[in-house]
């Protein structure tokens, strides 16, 4: 299992960004996906995350309303679009998952939100 994040950068508080992770080695349409965050000094925390139809989603209520996980199955990517972004949203965002054994993560992509 591979999972690549890219996207991440410095924004302005309001601004957007996009994040992609690029899986390989695993069939990624059998797998729910899901997005986790951590913030220098804090625990990781959940983001979002996915089915795998991409029908249902679900997200933290920190990011509820700006954020939207979405994916598509033909090209193996899971992405994040990150709007109305404020400065505590500043964290290495990384892209996961698990099956019956472990759970699989992403170097991350770091965002920062900063004037």
């Amino acid at each position: 299992v591979q999972l690549v994040e890219s996207g991440g950068g410095l924004v302005q508080p309001g601004g957007s960004l996009r994040l992609s992770c690029a899986a390989s080695g695993f069939t990624f349409s059998s797998y729910a996906m899901r997005w986790h965050r951590q913030a220098p000094g804090k625990e990781r925390e959940f983001v979002a995350t996915i089915t795998t139809s991409g029908r249902i989603t679900n997200y933290a209520d920190s990011v509820k309303g700006r954020f939207t996980i979405s994916r598509d199955n033909a090209a193996n990517t899971l992405y994040l679009q990150m709007n109305s972004l404020k400065p505590e949203d500043t964290a290495v965002y990384h892209c996961v998952t698990s099956d019956a054994s472990r759970t699989y993560w992403g170097q991350g992509t770091q965002v920062t939100v900063s004037s």
